[in-house]
């Protein structure tokens, strides 16, 4: 299996959507991935490959001196291959080459697997937004990761 993280590019929405739907609800819009890749200069996204195909993505939004994970999707075929990671520390490489010392994200209180994520990669849950996604009034949990170098 080849596996390869590399910058997203506009090529790369269709897919990316593919994943997007089959991950979340409600799922972002094409308009969305563009408007992120175009005109948001805060915004990073990568997407990683296995042998020429695009199976994850993750974005992130950096902020002054702070990472804020925006989401992180693998391919339900591909999924407990160790991708999520790959696209986590690629998320978490773009700080540290930007001199970014934290890192935030939020996560659906019943996402059990991604809790797990991104605990083994240093994040700490540290407070609720109280019906934070609006699709069904779920909690999300505000997830905090210090970075040293």
């Amino acid at each position: 299996m080849n596996v390869f993280v590399r910058e997203m590019i506009e090529s790369d929405i269709d897919r990316v959507l593919e994943i997007e739907r089959e991950s979340f609800s409600p799922p972002w819009s094409r308009e969305a991935f563009l408007l992120e890749l175009t005109k948001n200069i805060l915004a990073k996204y990568i997407v990683v490959e296995v042998d020429g195909r695009v199976v994850g993505y993750g974005g992130i939004w950096l902020i002054l001196d702070e990472g804020h994970i925006t989401n992180i999707a693998v391919d339900k075929e591909y999924r407990g291959l160790g991708l999520g990671d790959k696209l986590l520390e690629g998320l978490i490489q773009l700080c540290i080459d930007r001199d970014i010392k934290v890192i935030t994200l939020e996560v659906r209180k019943s996402n059990e697997v991604a809790k797990e994520l991104y605990k083994k990669h240093g994040f700490k849950e540290c407070g609720i937004r109280p019906g934070y996604y609006t699709n069904n009034n779920e909690d999300a949990i505000i997830m905090w990761k210090t970075i040293e170098v």
